[in-house]
């Protein structure tokens, strides 16, 4: 199903396999470049830049800077696109086609030193600025620590580096291992936690790394069986959101429809349909 106004998946068809193929190349080009941004010249010590929408959703000077580089390698390559960057990027195109941009997808662990954060950068039709209005055609997410680099284009497949990915995920809730994700808001912190309580023990076990992009490619990669959050943004979800489903999983929404900030989910459909009665009660 699809929201009313959204471009319509096989609309994609009408892309021709060498603009796909040329998309994806930028956006793994891109995604490379500034993930080895973000880790050549971390500073010793990382600093808060600024806050968004609460004192623990943090910008650090790295994401901004890896965001201005995306946008001139953007520009360069491919300067009648759109680019939407989740630092406040927002540069009109002409094309029909719009890059979204998360600059570092777990800032936090970035700011801790984790290995947990990826650049993620995804060529998107329709309205990127609208919920539910747009439809992710190629991406590239990007591990700077580990080297993981997960890539895919609608129609060809999707890589973990040169391995294609074929994944057997379980068949039944009880046995999978679900990862997920907390919003910055303490209120729908506490709710989330209500619903941890209710999956909990329903499953083999959870895993929470922080990062929506690298967590989403994990399904696909057969590192977690099925994945469930809410409050995602586009750029949060648009390039694994291709991963995912060229390696032949789903990524939905509430009640069949597609992703939305209220809630995303992502593994085998019949699994999915018992863990969102679980999220959602």
């Amino acid at each position: 199903m699809d929201l009313l106004g959204a471009p319509d998946p096989r609309a994609v068809a009408d892309l021709p396999p060498d603009l796909l193929d040329e998309l994806l190349t930028v956006a793994t080009e891109v995604a490379v470049v500034c993930g080895r941004l973000v880790v050549d010249e971390r500073p010793e010590r990382v600093s808060v830049a600024a806050t968004k929408t609460s004192a623990i959703d943090i910008v650090t000077v790295m994401d901004r800077r890896s965001e201005d580089l995306a946008h001139a390698l953007l520009g360069a390559r491919r300067p009648e696109d759109g680019v939407v960057g989740e630092e406040g990027l927002d540069r009109p195109g002409t094309s029909g086609i719009t890059w979204l941009v998360d600059p570092i997808d777990g800032t936090v662990n970035y700011l801790y030193d984790n290995d947990e954060y990826a650049v993620s950068v995804a060529a998107v039709v329709g309205d990127a600025r609208t919920e539910g209005a747009w439809f992710p055609v190629a991406g590239a997410v990007f591990n700077p620590v580990t080297g993981d680099l997960f890539t895919a284009r609608r129609g060809g497949g999707a890589r973990h580096g040169d391995r294609v990915l074929s994944p057997t995920p379980a068949a039944e809730l009880a046995r999978s291992l679900v990862g997920t994700g907390f919003a910055y808001d303490p209120a729908v912190r506490e709710r989330q936690a209500t619903a941890v309580a209710r999956v909990l023990p329903r499953v083999r076990d959870i895993r929470r790394h922080g990062a929506a992009s690298l967590d989403l490619c994990a399904v696909a990669a057969g590192r977690l069986d099925a994945y469930y959050e809410e409050n995602l943004n586009a750029w949060d979800m648009a390039a694994a959101w291709v991963v995912v489903e060229e390696s032949g999983l789903v990524v939905r929404g509430p009640g069949g429809w597609r992703p939305r900030r209220k809630l995303t989910l992502a593994g085998r459909p019949d699994v999915l349909d018992r863990l969102e009665e679980l999220v959602s009660d």
